[in-house]
């Protein structure tokens, strides 16, 4: 039961730069919040996070 989900992150917008993106899955049935990690962001050069959006 895994879905797949998309990851945005949270700064870029704040900073005026484009979002990123990244596809991920995760299993419904063990996690019922939204997925948040730290991924890179080529536009702001660094580490950010990123939420699930949907």
């Amino acid at each position: 039961m895994r879905e797949q989900v998309i990851l945005e992150c949270t700064e870029a917008r704040a900073e005026g730069k484009p979002p990123s993106r990244y596809f991920g899955t995760r299993n419904k049935k063990l996690k019922k919040e939204r997925i948040e990690l730290r991924k890179f962001n080529p536009f702001l050069r660094r580490y950010t996070l990123h939420r699930e959006k949907k």
